[in-house]
Order: structure tokens, then C-alpha cells, then sequence
């Protein structure tokens, strides 16, 4: 495959590949975690992976996802717990219950909740 001059320098400039996959969610979007029991909320999302070498490496090598896909930013909750996290594409199904996200900052990133998404505060847009 030959590759364009864009993404050939977006790897340059980035040592990543140019998403190979466009954004399924959007900020606001109530998504499920295909494999762990937990879900969360989209509250920023990077075209490819851009995080440490070090949480890369951390995932164990056959679970481990491609970085040429979006990351997205997530405030989570499972059973126990609430925390922020950072999940691949592939690992990531639209949430069927059509609950809110208990997490404590919802609402200061949130200011309403109707069909399944958020909507982001105003203050917060780029």
C-alpha cells in the first residue's frame, strides 16, 4: 500500500499512523467496554492512541489493541467504582441500558442527559 504525504509525516510528527478507522462515538455518548464490566461516558477522544509507552505496555500483548484506531477519554463506573479511563475503539459498544453515568464529575463536564447521550456544557466547547 502506497501511503500519501500527509500520512507520512503525521507519523513522522506524531511516531504513530494516521487513523485507519473514523470515530464511531462522540463526546457525550454512553458506551460499554466489550470485554471488562464496566461503562462510562465519552468526554474526549483522540484520533489515535496518545498515551504512555509505558500504559501500552502494560496491556498484555494478545488483548493488546492497534494504536491506529481512536482512543477515547472515558468517566467510568463498574460495580465498585468510579474512575477516568482510556479505551480503544474496537473495545467499545454503544450502551443499551439508557442510564445516566454515576460518576462524581459528570456534572461538571455535563448538563443534561436525554436519549442515551450527554450534552457537554456550554463553557467546555472548543
Amino acid at each position: 500500500m502506497v501511503k500519501s504525504t500527509i500520512e507520512t509525516r503525521n507519523e513522522t510528527e506524531t511516531g504513530t499512523a494516521a487513523p485507519a478507522t473514523p470515530a464511531t462515538f462522540t463526546i457525550g455518548d454512553v458506551v460499554r467496554h466489550r470485554l471488562f464490566p464496566f461503562r462510562g461516558v465519552i468526554f474526549d477522544v483522540d484520533p489515535v492512541f496518545n498515551n504512555t509507552e509505558e500504559w501500552w505496555n502494560a496491556i498484555p500483548e494478545e488483548v493488546r489493541p492497534r494504536k491506529d484506531q481512536p482512543f477515547y477519554h472515558l468517566l467510568a463506573e463498574n460495580d465498585e467504582s468510579s474512575y477516568v479511563a482510556y479505551v480503544s475503539q474496537q473495545n467499545l459498544v454503544f450502551d443499551s441500558e439508557g442510564d445516566p453515568v454515576q460518576h462524581p464529575a459528570v456534572g461538571q463536564m455535563f448538563d443534561g442527559f436525554e436519549g442515551g447521550r450527554y450534552r457537554l456544557r456550554p463553557e467546555i466547547r472548543n
